[in-house]
């Protein structure tokens, strides 16, 4: 893709180091060195610019969904609606383990760097998941907040919705790849306002981050 879609929206965002793809049980796995992890293309292959790549490198942890899948189309449900995409704008299933033992809170993201915008599109974030949290469930990203972990909120998207915005890829065009990620912190509660941005936490959260996981879907639409 045009390296004019990596803007400080990309750097400074609350996505993760991506490692190598491999199969748990049947679901996608993103997984890397315990040690670090190694920014890589996603399984899917995408050779445009990785978001990730110039991220500090953090050690990593597994992240799984009963919805989505590494490289893979995403489900009708996951894709928008509120973009006239068909979809449902329902947040997929998440579950994650092998985080370090003092870990507070997490984050979750989502985000696409290929959308047209000259800074891509953050279509999700969560903040403030309790650190004994380990699951986020399908629908969780619905307005208001009611479905999250006590505690928990969505901050806007680009769309200006605190609630999860699926994908709506223009007809015709490449696969987009969407980076969701789950970001395990050192501090129990971020310095982000409720009505911020998924840049300014990606920014906050940056000195707190003490491991990442990611899984890299993609969509695309005929019509």
């Amino acid at each position: 893709m045009d390296d004019r879609i990596l803007s400080r929206r990309t750097l400074a965002g609350g996505v993760a180091a991506i490692g190598i793809g491999v199969a748990f049980r049947g679901f996608s796995v993103r997984q890397v060195d315990a040690a670090q992890a190694t920014p890589a293309s996603p399984a899917s292959g995408f050779a445009g610019c990785d978001p990730l790549a110039l991220l500090p490198q953090v050690p990593a942890f597994t992240v799984i969904s009963d919805d989505v899948h590494d490289g893979e189309q995403l489900p009708l449900p996951q894709m928008g609606g509120i973009f006239g995409a068909g979809g449902e704008d329902l947040s997929p299933q998440l579950s994650w383990s092998g985080f370090p033992p003092e870990t507070k809170s997490f984050t979750v993201t989502m985000y696409d760097p290929q959308a047209a915008t000259g800074s891509g599109f953050w279509h999700w974030a969560v903040a403030d998941i309790p650190g004994d949290v380990t699951e986020l469930p399908t629908g969780a990203g619905a307005p208001g907040d009611a479905k999250l972990p006590a505690g928990a909120f969505q901050l806007p998207n680009d769309a200006r919705l605190a609630q999860y915005a699926g994908s709506a890829p223009p007809p015709g065009e490449p696969p987009h790849h969407y980076y969701i990620v789950v970001t395990a912190l050192d501090v129990a509660t971020v310095d982000v306002p409720k009505d911020g941005t998924p840049e300014m936490l990606g920014f906050t959260i940056g000195p707190h981050t003490l491991a990442r996981a990611v899984i890299v879907p993609i969509a695309s639409r005929t019509a």
